[in-house]
């Protein structure tokens, strides 16, 4: 059950990261790269001044993909939390005295929520990192 939702949660922000790949980032690369290769074209300039040109070209993409991997990061921080909590009550059910299946099953319950929640959390995930 808890390893369904996981992997819902997995295909959910998956998928969410490739449309942003197609919508917006591979754009994006294009004109990293076009405008990259118009500061090499300059032959009057310096190297410093072609190295500078190119990463302000970078610049843009630079942030898009540190928003990327920042929304990533809290998003799996939130679902490790989840976790965690559940794994604690389950700890503390078993200290006292909760039978070993009873408490897995309500590990497994408790961890498909989690699943659940956050499953309904990557759309807005989403439409932050656009």
């Amino acid at each position: 059950m808890a390893e369904a939702a996981q992997g819902r949660v997995q295909a959910a922000v998956e998928s969410a990261v490739q449309a942003l790949e197609r919508e917006r980032i591979r754009a994006m690369q294009g004109t990293m790269f076009r405008c990259s290769a118009r500061c090499c074209e300059d032959a009057a300039a310096s190297m410093q001044e072609v190295q500078r040109c190119i990463e302000r070209c970078h610049a843009p993409l630079a942030r898009a993909q540190a928003i990327v991997t920042a929304e990533l990061e809290h998003f799996q921080d939130r679902l490790s939390r989840c976790s965690l909590q559940c794994s604690d009550q389950a700890k503390d059910a078993l200290e006292s005295g909760g039978s070993e299946p009873r408490v897995r099953g309500q590990l497994d319950a408790c961890l498909a929520t989690c699943g659940d929640q956050h499953l309904r959390l990557v759309p807005a995930m989403a439409k932050k990192m656009r």
